[in-house]
């Protein structure tokens, strides 16, 4: 006997229950009347979105979700479909997922394995079950998971023990770069321990600072991939099997890294602007590196009509900024404005000039540059109703390299999560595309331009230097002994950590930004702004 699973690798909008309802039926509709599928499977809470946090402790939100399952009962038929659900049930909330067929509730199954690690909070909201859940369904009988269960050893053995001859995970497994190698690194020896097939469906998009990738597949019994989706793309897909055997079916190959990292920030970006309703996207433009690669990443994302760029020099800005920042307005055609900043400068110095007397000059006046550029940019961002991308680097974020109210002002922060040295890759990756930045941005010494002749190297250690310090410190938890073990210079270590320690109130307040790396900054690292803890 053949059985057609149709895998819905979809983007749903958190809190929106009617429209992922409506998006729900449409596919499955299509499945059904388009791929002849027998079966649908959509991605984890499905019908609310993930993550919908604290929307989670709404009672109304959950009744509205719940009505939402009887709903799908109700205009679906011909077709079985498996959706992800919070599911109210006494005084307790479950993540949980349903088959529906013809009207027919066949199969409820509450997730055991409730995260709460890393972007992960679901302890806060939902209880977990205690136990498989098969099904049969034309003669196969079929085990449901969701997500955090197959990562979790004995759950998908569990459903083996129960009898289960296939297995269904609806998944939202959030991006990082290398995931997609993690899971079906992860998975595919307990799939070949249980010799149980497996299909996974995976959600795509953006949410907020989380990028989930889709990337779906399905595994046959000794934990071979016959069938991936495309990574980054809404994407229907039905693979065949006969009994519990998948046949063969499209492979779609991996991204690179340095790829993978970049479409997920191109994602991340639209639908950031798409999802909240922004008429495009608005960006200050220094001829820097860091400003350039999210022009790039923007016009990617939402076309150049959509995008609009100001260049604001000051009396420290050099020639070939401009000259640079030009010229990539201009390689991905879109629209420009100079704005000067001096006189808004003068301005402010000449009113403060009285109180500063006897002051010597220092970073105060060098920040009153960056928040008059900040000032320009979200006047236009207010007047135009777009977006303001700020263009910090994960490196500057650490280490509190940034002006608050300054270049730190603005709405979304694409490239937060992205260490310097990851920006010039993913710059030279784009540029392998199209040649859309300039070599000189690419080999010039990166500079604020805020001081005569200034350079990152003036106030920082050397970006090759610091990347593998901050990695250690921020993303790995390594102390300063261990760092400077792995050879590192003890003044160069204490600096570089002393730095993150100090910027916590910067972070606090600085946009949300996407998430690329294992731990970025915001949910996956969480430190008090008041604090004794030295890691130097």
């Amino acid at each position: 006997m053949t059985l057609k699973i149709a895998l819905a690798q979809t983007n749903f909008l958190v809190g929106n229950i009617a429209a992922n309802v409506d998006n729900i039926v449409t596919a499955a509709h299509y499945a059904r009347d388009n791929l002849h599928a027998d079966i649908v499977i959509f991605p984890e809470l499905c019908i609310t979105g993930y993550p919908a946090e604290d929307l989670l402790l709404r009672k109304d939100f959950i009744n509205t979700a719940n009505n939402a399952v009887y709903q799908l009962a109700e205009r679906i038929d011909g077709i079985a479909l498996v959706v992800g659900y919070p599911e109210q049930a006494d005084d307790k909330l479950y993540n949980s997922a349903v088959v529906l067929h013809n009207g027919v509730m066949l199969a409820n199954y509450r997730k055991q394995a409730l995260p709460n690690y890393g972007v992960f909070d679901e302890q806060r909201y939902f209880s977990a079950g205690n136990q498989p859940c098969v099904f049969e369904f034309n003669g196969l009988f079929i085990g449901l998971a969701l997500c955090e269960d197959v990562w979790q050893a004995g759950i998908i053995a569990a459903n083996k023990q129960a009898g289960a001859e296939l297995l269904l995970a609806l998944n939202a497994s959030p991006f990082h770069s290398g995931k997609i190698y993690q899971r079906e690194k992860t998975i595919s020896p307990q799939i070949k321990a249980a010799a149980l097939p497996l299909v996974y469906v995976n959600q795509v998009g953006g949410q907020d600072e989380l990028i989930f990738d889709g990337a779906s597949f399905v595994m046959n019994a000794i934990g071979e991939v016959v069938f991936r989706a495309t990574e980054f793309t809404e994407q229907l897909s039905v693979v065949e099997f006969e009994g519990n055997h998948p046949l063969n079916s499209s492979l779609a190959a991996p991204y690179s890294k340095i790829s993978s990292d970049y479409q997920a920030l191109v994602l991340g970006i639209k639908d950031y602007v798409r999802k909240n309703g922004f008429h495009g996207a608005l960006l200050g433009l220094s001829g820097g590196v860091d400003s350039a690669l999210v022009l790039a990443l923007a016009v990617d994302a939402l076309g150049a009509n959509k995008v609009e760029v100001v260049l604001m020099p000051s009396r420290y800005t050099q020639d070939m900024s401009n000259e640079d920042a030009v010229l990539q307005a201009n390689a991905l055609g879109v629209k420009y404005h100079i704005i000067p900043i001096e006189p808004a400068v003068t301005a402010f110095t000449d009113m403060l000039s009285v109180v500063f007397a006897g002051n010597t000059h220092d970073t105060t006046e060098e920040n009153i540059q960056a928040r008059c550029r900040g000032v320009v940019l979200m006047a236009l961002s207010n007047k135009q109703g777009k977006l303001l991308l700020t263009t910090g680097n994960k490196s500057e974020m650490s280490v509190g390299y940034a002006t608050l109210y300054g270049d730190m002002a603005g709405g979304f922060a694409p490239i937060k999560d992205v260490p310097k040295l990851l920006v010039y890759q993913l710059a030279r990756y784009r540029n392998s595309v199209s040649v859309v930045i300039p070599e000189r941005v690419l080999i010039r010494p990166p500079s604020a331009e805020l001081a005569p002749d200034q350079k990152d190297e003036d106030s920082l250690p050397p970006y090759d230097v610091l990347d593998p310090i901050l990695e250690r410190y921020v993303e790995q938890d390594q102390s300063s002994e261990d760092i400077i073990a792995a050879g590192f210079r003890p003044d160069q270590v204490a600096r570089a950590i002393s730095l993150v320690d100090k910027n916590e109130y910067k972070r606090r307040q600085s946009p949300p930004g996407i998430r690329i790396t294992p731990r970025a900054f915001g949910r996956d690292r969480r430190y008090p702004i008041t604090s004794g803890y030295k890691g130097i």
